[in-house]
């Protein structure tokens, strides 16, 4: 019996077991969505991710969307302080906290990446997939509903869910 209660605990908790993690893992099926236009660099939104790092980070809104697939897809441009510009196109998908590049920019055109879903680190060097899922894609780990709402928490400076939540 006290392993029962132990259970429902964790299912109360909200907590997912491995196997439902796996099963979702095992249930997912990635859209095939064509890349998107290069960047504006006129209208790209800033956000800020740390004061520890010399690079300012940007996405394209024309880019941002939310598939079927609850996956968050953008183009990001990493710009160091000397004017340097990578510019990536990725995919966060909020429930599992992980990220995927799809493609970056080389010589004014896309190439694709064989990268796969990797775990969104809490204390990695690529903190901006951190600070994107937090406070922008996935308030409370859940997906925005459309690509207006993610604009509007970049815009804002963070979504509204998250304000106060210490996240």
């Amino acid at each position: 019996m006290p392993q029962r209660i132990d259970k429902e605990r964790a299912n109360s908790s909200g907590a997912k077991s491995d196997w439902e993690r796996k099963q979702e893992e095992r249930d997912f099926k990635e859209a095939d969505l064509p890349l998107p236009a290069l960047p504006d660099k006129q209208a790209l939104i800033e956000f800020f991710v740390t004061s520890g790092s010399s690079f300012r980070f940007f996405i394209d809104p024309a880019s941002l969307s939310v598939g079927a697939d609850s996956v968050v897809r953008f183009t990001l441009v990493a710009r160091s302080a000397s004017g340097y510009e990578n510019i990536s196109y990725e995919g966060i998908r909020c429930e599992s906290g992980t990220f995927k590049i799809f493609a970056f920019a080389n010589d004014g055109q896309w190439k694709r990446s064989n990268s796969e879903w990797q775990p969104i680190e809490p204390k990695s060097v690529q903190r901006w997939h951190n600070v994107l899922r937090g406070q922008f894609f996935c308030p409370n780990r859940a997906t925005i509903a459309s690509a207006a709402e993610g604009l509007d928490a970049l815009r804002r400076g963070q979504h509204p869910a998250v304000r106060n939540t210490g996240i």
